[in-house]
């Protein structure tokens, strides 16, 4: 959902834009269009077409990938380090892994064409995507070891910690409904995995509220 005015209006909250140079950040700034995500939010379908690339603020997304029988795991993870399309300026014109929003806030999106005149025009900009790419191949390739050989209960200390990792306090709003679609497990499993690490004093968790306590402790389970 586009928005006309979202307060702070910072696209370089944004990693990648706040690391181009002024003078390209300022040729791309009136292109940026501001997006409010909401949780559960899906940006890409599966073989649908990308019309815009989003480039993350305050919200995260998950980078998705979905089994013959619609099961689903998260393969990354992307906040404000990152944007979501890379397969745009890559040859691609379509996606086989379905993102989802999975913590609200917002973003920047640009469109399609944008993106690719600027990828080919702008030697700055291909530099820094061309790196972020890099980055989150590798995310994806250390996930889906973690997803091979790390039990649920690590499986889902890490998603804490990923979240963590890009929000501004220690606080999660989500199901567990939602983080077991995540993850691909049972709810039951995150329901017994979230009562481990509340009884541990590492999580508080209530009503789709969940605060970590001890980020360390955590860190010690993964």
């Amino acid at each position: 959902m586009a928005i006309a005015h979202i307060a702070p209006h910072n696209p370089q909250q944004n990693h990648l834009l706040a690391a181009l140079p002024g003078e390209d950040y300022q040729r791309l700034l009136p292109q940026l269009e501001p997006v409010q995500m909401k949780i559960g939010q899906p940006l890409y379908e599966t073989g649908a077409p990308m019309r815009h690339v989003y480039f993350l603020a305050t919200s995260i997304v998950s980078l998705l990938y979905v089994t013959q029988n619609g099961a689903t795991t998260e393969i990354a993870v992307i906040g404000n380090e990152g944007m979501v399309g890379v397969g745009l300026f890559m040859g691609g014109e379509t996606t086989r892994s379905p993102t989802m929003v999975k913590s609200s806030g917002y973003g920047y999106r640009l469109k399609e064409s944008i993106i690719k005149d600027e990828f080919k025009r702008c030697d700055s900009l291909q530099h820094i995507l061309l790196r972020y790419t890099h980055a989150l191949l590798a995310q994806v390739t250390q996930t889906a070891a973690c997803n091979r050989h790390h039990s649920i209960d690590q499986q889902f200390c890490r998603f804490l910690l990923s979240s963590l990792d890009r929000l501004p306090s220690n606080e999660l709003i989500m199901t567990q409904e939602f983080i077991a679609n995540t993850l691909g497990v049972r709810r039951e499993s995150v329901t017994e995995a979230a009562k481990k690490l509340q009884n541990a004093g590492l999580i508080h968790y209530s009503r789709g509220h969940i605060t970590v306590t001890d980020r360390k402790g955590l860190e010690s389970e993964v």
